[in-house]
C-alpha cells in the first residue's frame, strides 16, 4: 500500500492525485456477499493496474463499494470508472451465475451514477493560503 503523500512522476509531470470512489448496486439490491467483494477487489487492482492506477484501498458492503485509487493526471476519471464498473459487472456476472436474478431488466449490476472525491493532500483552506501569500511579479 502506498502512502497518500507519495509524489509519482510521469515523462512530463510530477503529481499525487487520489480519488475517493463509491460506486452502488442498481436499485441499492444486497447483492455482495464476502466472496464477490473479495474478487471484485482483485478484479478492480487489475483494471487499474491496466489504467496506470494504483488501487489504495478498497472495502465494501453488501450494496456498495469504496475505492481509493491513485491515478495519473493522463487519466480520465469518467473513464476508469466506466471500466471498473464494466469489468466488474461482466466478470461477476460470468463467475457468479447466481448473481443473475440481481440483473434485472437491463443487465446491469451497478447504478448509473457514482461518487468520486478528491482525497489527500492539504485541506482546500491551507493551500489557498499558500497560493495567496506567493510573491505577485511586479
Amino acid at each position: 500500500m502506498s502512502d497518500m503523500t507519495q509524489i509519482r512522476t510521469g515523462r512530463h509531470c510530477t503529481f499525487a492525485l487520489h480519488a475517493h470512489l463509491v460506486f452502488v448496486t442498481k436499485y441499492r439490491h444486497k447483492v455482495f456477499a464476502d466472496r464477490h467483494l473479495v474478487r471484485m477487489e482483485e478484479i478492480m487492482r487489475d483494471v487499474c493496474a491496466d489504467f496506470e492506477c494504483e488501487l489504495v484501498e478498497f472495502n465494501g458492503e453488501k450494496n456498495h463499494v469504496h475505492l481509493l485509487v491513485n491515478f495519473p493526471p493522463k487519466v480520465a476519471l469518467s473513464k476508469l470508472v466506466n471500466s471498473l464498473k464494466g469489468v466488474s459487472s461482466r466478470r461477476l456476472r460470468q463467475e457468479y451465475p447466481e448473481l443473475v436474478r440481481h440483473y434485472w431488466r437491463a443487465q446491469r449490476l451497478w447504478s448509473g451514477s457514482y461518487f468520486a472525491g478528491s482525497a489527500g493532500g492539504a485541506p482546500l483552506s491551507i493551500v489557498r493560503q499558500y497560493i495567496e501569500q506567493q510573491n505577485r511579479p511586479l
